[in-house]
């Protein structure tokens, strides 16, 4: 609904957002972006005449981020929707994903380019099950900063003793989780205490609201660290009598930096060549290219190369395997057959596969790894072994999330049926 800002040298956060349905999750969002400036005064006015005609005293915050009529009639959140908005000091892509269970698919998809989460906790009963699936969701996406707000805590007349017993809730099952850093901030979003600014409600909280517990948080740059890879989307090779021996290699750098004079690899195959140009945004010759910027690539050597391949630093490549080992989560409704053939799609490359029966699977309830038995189910969540027709260039997960992450896409209904993370345990 909010347009996207320009960005002007303020660092980035990339932030999940979810929770349970009925934790407030869609207010707390349209507090951030109304309390943040990120709404226009017609958007506002809008909002207001809408609570004057359904006879409401004030603006129904969740109306701003619940835009498709089914979520409207239904008050829960069914899709995947990019907010955004600012603070003096940065901006930020919030990923608004859906709370019910049945919508778990679309968690994996929100949160999948995420650095961190902030999830909710309904004050007044604590974590539920798809609370706790989403911190392992978030966990196993390789999240590594998550907050979680304690909301509606103006209807347990702002107790702290009940802020107290959800607090301990949430640091006992997030211990064994492995994040870099967790907060546990009290809110109200409805009536906007401790979201973006502090309310004296909650005097005896002695940290700081929600707003700025974000902003402290580091910035979403993991990407620009690491070695170079690249998934070719395209290659370019005009037919004008001044180009016709031009041939580029056109994709978007997914992680490292390449420039001009750099030797890389072209995957699967591994050949190898040395980077002779570098076109950036309107075919303008530049020297480097850093993670997130898309380019077209010349390369010293006529390689065969085009959409399905892999451009790499030469000295630190990725595998060519025709087996993985992922942690894998089942996103159709459809069970898993280990029969059945399957794509497994990991950056542009798609190659056919088979998926065995999980060798483990992930108990989110406790956290334990319990034995892997039948089929993956939707919304399940298992350590497989997949078979390939063809090689696939990848990395694990924990090394780079571009390479080290696939889809799997029924061929009979086109339909994407799991996501996963390769040589992820869980």
């Amino acid at each position: 609904m909010n347009k996207t800002p320009q960005y002007d040298g303020r660092d980035l956060l990339r932030l999940t957002t979810a929770g349970s349905v009925d934790d407030g999750k869609s207010t707390l969002i349209g507090r951030l972006l109304a309390d943040t400036g990120a709404l226009s005064s017609d958007q506002l006015a809008s909002l207001a005449a809408q609570a004057v005609q359904s006879g409401q005293e004030h603006i129904d915050l969740a109306q701003i981020t619940d835009g498709l009529s089914a979520e409207r009639e239904q008050g829960i959140t069914i899709d995947v929707a990019y907010r955004y908005f600012a603070t003096p000091g940065r901006s930020y892509i919030l990923a608004d994903v859906p709370g019910h269970e049945q919508y778990t698919r679309n968690m994996v998809t929100g949160a999948s380019k995420a650095t961190a989460a902030l999830l909710l906790v309904d004050g007044r009963s604590g974590m539920t099950r798809q609370t706790r699936r989403h911190a392992c969701i978030a966990a196993l996406l390789g999240i590594e900063d998550v907050v979680f707000a304690v909301n509606k805590m103006d209807l347990v007349d702002f107790s702290q003793d009940a802020f107290a017993a959800a607090e301990a809730e949430i640091v006992g099952f997030t211990a064994r989780l492995g994040f870099r850093t967790r907060h546990v901030v009290p809110v109200s979003a409805k009536q906007g205490d401790n979201v973006v600014h502090a309310g004296r409600a909650m005097d005896w909280y002695p940290g700081p609201p929600l707003l700025d517990v974000l902003d402290g948080l580091p910035a979403s740059a993991g990407v620009a660290q690491g070695p170079f890879r690249m998934a070719i989307q395209m290659a370019l090779r005009p037919q004008t009598s001044d180009t016709h021996d031009f041939r580029g290699l056109m994709g978007r750098v997914q992680q490292g930096s390449v420039s001009i004079g750099d030797r890389v690899a072209i995957l699967p195959g591994g050949r190898e060549s040395t980077v002779t140009g570098i076109l950036g945004p309107g075919g303008l010759p530049i020297n480097a290219a850093e993670a997130g910027r898309s380019v077209i690539l010349t390369l010293a050597d006529n390689i065969d190369a085009g959409r399905g391949s892999l451009i790499a630093a030469a000295e630190d490549r990725p595998r060519e395997t025709r087996t993985l080992t992922a942690a894998l989560c089942w996103l159709d409704d459809r069970p898993q057959d280990p029969r059945a053939n399957y794509l497994l799609r990991a950056s542009t490359r798609t190659v056919a596969a088979r998926i065995a029966l999980p060798e483990s699977r992930l108990d989110v309830d406790t956290l334990d790894t319990t034995p892997g038995g039948d089929k993956l189910a939707a919304n399940d969540i298992g350590t497989v072994e997949i078979r390939l027709q063809d090689d696939v260039a990848c990395d694990a997960y924990a090394a780079c999330k571009a390479t080290g992450a696939f889809i799997v896409i029924d061929p009979r209904t086109n339909a994407t049926v799991a996501a996963g993370m390769i040589d992820h345990g869980i």
